[in-house]
């Protein structure tokens, strides 16, 4: 089905195919960064038990973008806002489309966190990781992979995809066009900047 302009036939808003992708754009920004901001507050509640590595680069700046949090809201507007869309349409009620939309979500945030694990984070010849350590907790997957991190991750990707994406894109309907069009660009020209700062 193609993308609409302000709402669909069931009186959702949705957006053309610009709109789609330059919000995609912003949000991946800005949530790279809230991202960062979030793993420091579980992070910071998962060190009361003390797995949490001393020298994990989620303490080292609070400005540094986590681009796997950007890849996740892209994910979640791509793949999960059409999933769930489908799931209210054919289950009978709105519990069991949330039961099992939640349930993937899981899946989906487990398969992501191994696939950047089996990529970005094989230890080295004295068996460390470079960036976590999952091997000795229990419910771990592979090494990589924690199922209580996929949870958490699981229900911050239901409350984006229910609740704060469907937000978002109506607030930005409401600005004017030109006006969402400069801002976006001054967003998206400052991550490139902030990217090229923290990374070089």
């Amino acid at each position: 089905m193609p993308l609409l302009t302000r709402e669909d036939e069931l009186g959702r808003y949705a957006p053309d195919a610009w709109t789609f992708w330059r919000n995609i754009a912003v949000y991946f920004c800005v949530f790279s960064v809230i991202g960062h901001w979030l793993e420091i507050a579980y992070c910071s509640f998962m060190n009361l038990f003390g797995i949490v590595d001393a020298d994990s680069l989620v303490w080292d700046d609070p400005w540094y973008p986590f681009l796997v949090y950007g890849i996740g809201v892209a994910v979640c507007a791509i793949l999960l806002v059409p999933l769930k869309e489908r799931l209210i349409e054919r289950r009978k009620t709105l519990l069991g489309a949330g039961i099992l939309f939640f349930v993937i979500t899981v899946v989906v945030c487990m398969l992501m966190e191994l696939a950047m694990g089996f990529m970005m984070n094989q230890p080295n010849a004295a068996g460390d990781y470079p960036l976590w350590d999952n091997s000795d907790l229990p419910l771990n997957i592979f090494d990589q992979a924690w199922l209580v991190n996929d949870i958490v991750l699981g229900a911050v990707a239901m409350l984006y995809t229910w609740v704060l994406y469907p937000l978002c894109e109506k607030l930005l309907a409401r600005i004017p066009e030109r006006i969402t069009n400069i801002l976006s660009i001054a967003i998206i020209i400052g991550f490139i900047v902030l990217c090229l700062v923290k990374f070089a």
